[in-house]
């Protein structure tokens, strides 16, 4: 209900004046105890400094303590070492490939003219593939048609303010459709590798007068030095020296290489490595699913910790329990370990009769029977509807055990039978919402799936929006599945909404006037019809909302 603060320096005031303009927190403040102890404890902690840090990166190396060499107050060499999850991503790769064919793969020397490697950055098929991911990456790839390592390497460098607006005439250079052409014959041994067309970066900021004098020095007139120090000017801003393209483009060739060549050991190394973001997890869950790579729901006789690949009955990539929520991580390692002592669960009986009841308890156990993981004991509702008799029969199985008298006699047993209570199937939206309660997003199906064939009729599919629609209006439906409020310099909400359908999600704007007119209809997990203008923002579509209403089937 607290919008986003979008003045950085206001440390204090922010919660009084987001209590003059919400309506919804006002009147939870005012209405609820507890939201009003939270608002006035947290009006005494606004503005405090949450905490000291230390820069990430930023590392200087000394063979002894740094003191033993200088004050602080001095200089020493200071080097940025970044870490990527790409490199993990690689790493995890090339284990499962290993573990799965018995095939070590030496990711530095793998060949750099592979034919489905360049098959797929042709394609643009490049979801997870490191720095070649966006639309307009995917566009100029497309054009570029890329046929060795060279194109990536400028792909990379000049994907970024300066060399950007060069990138078509690099690609109509290459592709025969354009002469090269050089400001001077003296370029050519310097730019002939990108076809007359400056992308490296060079070290000459504010450098003008120098290089203007070398290069008349060298026998170039000033008019020519002068138009060749305006043509590279801008790279010397922002491009990015060969040497660190080359880097990036390597891990971005061999992200690529390993996507094409084992997409199935690739895909479940990316969801692994990116589990932490459940936004990024629908989006590689759509890309595995477009590969022909199945994503399966947890399962309690299959699930590892993480994403784990199954290879049997053809590649599918199943949930790992830790993406449950309230799944502790004592649950976690009492069911793996007893499944890998004794084997599979048969039934729920058996299950109960073998995991220790101080690792599971109700929370787990709803976790665990709500998102699917236990669909293979019984129906979800039906379970759920039980389990304080699954319970019941746990911790007495569990106290019987540990009694002096099991140990004796083995026969010997006091827990009353299992007996669950019939109960109808729960219906297929409460399924779903269980698994986005339970997982963060649907695993079995999409709600919008049951609408796929009226959508596709009447309104414009979110994945066919494409820049060239900037400016126009069209019209989209699609489920709300996150909110986020801001409250306008005048002091007014304004909402930033993702919609999305079964395959792609977009950002709504709702500008106040908008939002006055039907603030009801904006609530999550809500399907509506947006009607709207498409437009664009440092590489991003959105939707600004001119009109809504609610999706009625029968109305559209």
């Amino acid at each position: 209900m607290i919008p986003f603060n979008p003045t950085q320096g206001m440390k204090t005031g922010w919660l009084e004046k987001s209590l003059q303009n919400v309506a919804e927190l006002k009147q939870a403040v005012d209405t609820d105890p507890q939201a009003r102890q939270l608002i006035e404890t947290a009006k005494k902690l606004e503005g405090v400094a949450r905490h000291a840090s230390t820069h990430a990166c930023g590392v200087v190396i000394t063979k002894e303590p740094i003191t033993e060499y200088m004050p602080l107050q001095w200089a020493l060499l200071k080097m940025d070492i970044l870490g990527l999850r790409n490199l993990t991503t690689i790493e995890k790769t090339l284990e499962l490939i290993e573990k799965n064919y018995g095939e070590k793969i030496d990711i530095y020397n793998i060949p750099l003219n592979d034919e489905k490697t360049f098959e797929l950055l042709k394609k643009a098929d490049t979801t997870g593939v490191f720095q070649l991911e966006s639309a307009g990456m995917r566009r100029y790839l497309k054009e570029l048609k890329p046929t060795d390592l060279e194109d990536i390497i400028v792909m990379v460098a000049a994907f970024r303010p300066g060399p950007m607006e060069f990138i078509p005439t690099y690609i109509a250079r290459k592709n025969g459709l354009e002469r090269v052409e050089y400001l001077h014959p003296k370029l050519k041994p310097i730019l002939e590798s990108t076809y007359g067309v400056a992308i490296y970066k060079k070290l000459l900021d504010e450098q003008s007068e120098k290089f203007i004098k070398g290069l008349m020095d060298n026998g170039i007139g000033a008019v020519t030095a002068e138009r060749i120090w305006h043509f590279i000017e801008p790279f010397a801003r922002y491009g990015f020296n060969r040497s660190h393209a080359a880097c990036y483009a390597l891990i971005a060739y061999q992200t690529a290489y390993l996507k094409s060549n084992y997409p199935s050991e690739f895909m479940t190394s990316l969801l692994n490595a990116e589990s932490f973001d459940m936004d990024r997890v629908a989006i590689l869950m759509a890309e595995a699913k477009k590969m022909g790579i199945d994503i399966l729901s947890p399962d309690i006789n299959e699930s590892l910790e993480n994403f784990t690949l199954i290879k049997n009955e053809g590649e599918k990539i199943r949930f790992g329990f830790s993406a449950v929520k309230n799944l502790s991580g004592n649950a976690i390692a009492g069911i793996i370990e007893e499944r890998e002592k004794n084997g599979g669960f048969g039934d729920l009986q058996n299950f109960l009769e073998r995991i220790s009841s101080s690792d599971v308890n109700k929370k787990s156990l709803e976790a665990l029977i709500k998102c699917g993981a236990m669909d293979t004991f019984g129906e979800r509702r039906m379970l759920n509807n039980n389990i304080e008799e699954i319970l019941r029969y746990l911790r007495d199985t569990h106290k019987n055990n540990a009694s002096p008298q099991a140990g004796l006699f083995e026969s010997y047993s006091t827990t009353a039978p299992l007996k669950l209570q019939n109960a109808e199937a729960a219906a297929k939206k409460e399924k779903l919402a269980w698994e986005k309660e339970f997982l963060g997003l649907y695993t079995s199906e999409h709600p919008m799936q049951d609408y796929r064939d009226i959508m596709e009729k009447k309104s414009l599919l979110i994945q066919k929006i494409k820049p060239a629609l900037v400016g126009q209006k069209i019209a989209i439906g699609g489920l709300i599945s996150g909110i986020q409020k801001f409250v306008t310099k005048n002091g007014k909400l304004m909402l930033f909404t993702k919609l999305e359908d079964w395959a792609n999600k977009i950002e709504v704007v709702v500008f106040p006037d908008m939002l006055e007119k039907n603030p009801d209809i904006w609530r999550e997990d809500n399907i509506i019809i947006v009607q709207g203008k498409v437009s664009q923002r440092n590489g991003t579509l959105s939707i600004i909302c001119d009109a809504v209403r609610e999706f009625p089937p029968q109305k559209i």
